[in-house]
């Protein structure tokens, strides 16, 4: 077997592996999606991390270049009212942690966190017409999802569970993520709060194929060509990866983020909203631990990060991560450290190794001793 068999979504798309470069913003760099989109994979650009100027820019030079198809990711949350008493009982939680680090906690703030997708990015997206637009928490408004569909391009969305993955089919998306609990960052869920209830991915991906008609990618907890056949085998048509990504020399994190990740294993990592206001799989830090991880004190995403800013800043000078959100999933200790050109290529071979060795294994042939009945007295 030099090649895989389900090409719905390399036909989708438009490209030669079905592995994808999750989108992390933050993280992920113009050179990371134009590394794993030459090895003939999708990358992935997180578009939240830009403003729609910055976009555009960014967009010009991946089609300078490289030809190859990308995605553009979009948060698709809805903007929470203002709401002055939950920032200040989120500014008095961490007061303690201000003045232990020398900052007043009553110094202004500022920055609203993650823009999500509205007209002036569906412009971006009419003007450069991505082969792939795929959004997190759901879909906008069905009039902007419309836009992006003139355009041309592919819809994907995450599922954390059925349910999301059965609406996210009927409101037309072109492929569903399916999400499991396992995977690192931002949780994609929108049609459930309970974190008590997300599923695995080996749970999860099966029986969003059973569910869906159109093709499924598997995420969570896959770094490695071993995770890779087994999502495969689980059903999905593709896989998307993201801290494998983390590795590569073109992800841009802090120094406490990479130092985190190195020591991280299996049990490392919490889901936490403490961060964003959302639900995020990150390496439990101090603040996880003493006031969280899941917080009510915390204010709706995205407007939490901008009281932390400054405590952040101030810890990380120090080469401290306490109040650093260390996204990552649960399989770091798998990951392979590598270019993200490289690690593509590198996923996809591997995948193809273990499923030709699994099939090598099934045909060999095990003489199994025949004894003869007992002799009847």
């Amino acid at each position: 077997m030099t090649a895989w068999h389900d090409r719905r979504i390399l036909d989708l798309f438009g490209i030669e592996l079905p592995i994808i470069q999750a989108p992390m913003a933050g993280a992920t760099t113009v050179d990371m999606v134009i590394a794993a989109s030459r090895a003939g994979g999708l990358g992935s650009l997180p578009s939240a991390q830009y403003s729609v100027e910055q976009l555009r820019e960014v967009l010009r030079r991946i089609n300078q270049e490289t030809a190859a198809p990308i995605n553009v990711n979009f948060f698709s949350h809805m903007t929470p009212a203002d709401d002055p008493a939950a920032q200040m009982k989120w500014r008095s939680a961490l007061a303690p942690y201000y003045r232990e680090l020398g900052i007043d906690p009553a110094a202004p703030v500022s920055g609203s966190g993650r823009a999500p997708f509205d007209d002036a990015f569906c412009d971006v997206v009419e003007e450069f017409r991505p082969a792939v637009v795929s959004f997190h928490f759901g879909l906008p408004e069905p009039r902007l999802v419309e836009r992006v569909r003139a355009t041309g391009a592919r819809i994907i969305s995450s599922a954390t569970i059925v349910e999301e993955a059965v609406w996210l089919e009927a409101n037309g998306v072109d492929a569903v993520i399916a999400m499991g609990f396992e995977a690192g960052g931002h949780r994609g869920n929108f049609l459930t709060k309970d974190m008590a209830t997300q599923v695995g991915t080996m749970a999860l991906v099966p029986q969003i194929v059973d569910a869906v008609q159109v093709p499924v990618i598997a995420a969570g907890g896959i770094a490695d060509g071993r995770g890779v056949a087994a999502a495969w085998m689980l059903g999905a048509s593709a896989v998307q990866i993201g801290t494998a990504y983390l590795f590569s020399a073109e992800a841009k994190i802090a120094a406490v983020h990479a130092a985190a990740l190195g020591h991280a294993g299996d049990a490392s990592t919490a889901i936490t909203n403490l961060f964003t206001g959302r639900p995020a799989r990150g390496v439990v830090n101090r603040i996880m631990r003493e006031l969280g991880p899941i917080s009510d004190v915390a204010p709706p995403f995205p407007t939490a990060g901008a009281a932390l800013a400054a405590i952040r800043a101030k810890a990380e000078g120090r080469g401290s991560d306490d109040f650093t959100n260390l996204w990552a999933g649960q399989s770091a200790r798998l990951a392979k450290h590598l270019p993200a050109g490289e690690l593509t290529r590198s996923l996809f071979d591997e995948a193809i190794a273990a499923l030709d060795a699994h099939s090598k294994a099934r045909k060999t042939q095990i003489a199994v001793p025949v004894f003869p009945p007992p002799a009847t007295p």
